[in-house]
């Protein structure tokens, strides 16, 4: 029974990845929607929109842009997929109220069209650490001249303002889309997609170097909006730390169950597929691996203190535990680390399973006792 259900959960999970639209038809205008925080999720899904719009040929990708910023490892690789895509991408801050801040302004300036609705804003581009404070020294004046002239960099590239996007990482300025407009920090402001065709038409946009492309016919190309897949909002569900944490968390309870009643089945098989996807959700976060080690070491010796009983595995895997998280989250934004009731939760709950079966075995082993002192009670 559990081969049959760890097969199935492994089929499921193949038919998840293989769930991947591509029906973009020939020479469309491929739509989607890229919001929430810049991350590796957000970076796949561009480079397979990208990707397939390249395959077929479309006139033009509107990225439909909103989000607050993000890793700037993520922000790198979309700018560079940008930059070597052979067909016109236009980064579109909308819907109504949106915003292209911190990465998101980097992102929104390495488009080949840049626009944005109306009540829209960019900027406030500057460098912080991963809890939100500044970067102080040198290390600050490094990390900040670099993204001053990696952005620079973008900004001529796409003929626009250099010195503007230079005070967004310096000063972290913003402003909102008619300011935007008016000082060359985008190509113009659209009231909706209808209007972005409309004003984009008859444009000629520099893919790269030497390498130029007109837009035509947007009006009337076939549109296709392109949402992400069954299997990125899976990745995506995962790499939330707070639903990775509580997956990991729950997994090695039902582990434990299953260690102290062997021949359930469905606790052990249950649990070992709560670890696994826990573990592909952190895979995803930008952790520190040695950490996770730690984590899944403290983890093992929890769970062998069951067999030994001595306090001391059960001692050296909270320890373990806890310096697995102060490792893999340290440098890790707070977007992007389990928030600390999580972890509180969780450390809680363990901690009672453990205590309560470790009383059971304790108590079941002095029975065994009492009854083989005593074997003629009743």
């Amino acid at each position: 029974m559990m081969r049959r259900i760890a097969g199935l959960a492994i089929a499921a999970l193949g038919l998840l990845a293989a769930c991947n639209t591509n029906d973009t038809p020939e020479g469309g205008v491929v739509v989607a929607r890229v919001d929430g925080v810049v991350g590796p999720i957000m970076e796949r899904y561009i480079d397979r929109i990208l990707t397939d719009a390249e395959d077929r040929r479309a006139r033009l990708v509107v990225l439909q842009l909103d989000t607050p910023g993000g890793l700037d490892s993520s922000m790198r690789k979309i700018v560079q997929r940008l930059g070597r895509a052979d067909v016109p991408v236009a980064v579109y801050v909308a819907p109504i109220g949106a915003r292209a801040a911190s990465a998101g302004t980097f992102i929104t300036m390495a488009g080949h069209i840049a626009a944005m609705a109306p009540n829209t804003a960019i900027g406030a581009a500057a460098a912080i650490n991963a809890d939100g404070s500044d970067i102080e020294g040198t290390l600050g004046k490094k990390i900040e001249n670099d993204a001053v002239a990696y952005i620079r960099g973008i900004a001529e590239l796409r003929g626009r303002n250099a010195d503007w996007a230079e005070q967004a990482v310096r000063e972290a300025v913003a402003v909102n889309e008619n300011e935007a407009a008016r000082l060359d920090v985008i190509d113009f402001v659209a009231t909706d997609l209808d209007d972005l065709l409309r004003q984009a038409e008859g444009r000629t946009v520099l893919l790269r170097p030497g390498v130029t492309a007109t837009l035509t016919g947007l009006a009337d190309a076939p549109r296709v909006r392109l949402e992400m897949t069954i299997w990125e909002r899976l990745l995506a569900f995962l790499a939330d730390p707070t639903v990775a944490s509580l997956l990991l968390s729950l997994g090695f309870l039902a582990l434990l169950i299953e260690l102290y009643a062997p021949g359930l089945g469905v606790p052990g098989v249950a649990g070992a597929i709560a670890i696994i996807l826990g573990f592909l959700g952190f895979g995803l976060l930008p952790v520190d691996t040695a950490g996770l080690v730690l984590i899944a070491l403290g983890l093992g010796l929890v769970a062998a203190e069951l067999f030994v009983t001595s306090g001391i595995l059960g001692a050296a895997g909270g320890v373990a535990i806890v310096l697995g998280a102060i490792i893999a989250f340290r440098d890790t934004p707070a977007d992007f680390r389990p928030p600390a009731w999580a972890f509180a939760t969780a450390g809680s709950i363990i901690a009672a399973v453990i205590i309560l079966l470790l009383a059971l075995v304790f108590f079941a082993d002095r029975a065994g006792r009492k009854a083989r002192s005593d074997p003629f009670a009743f």
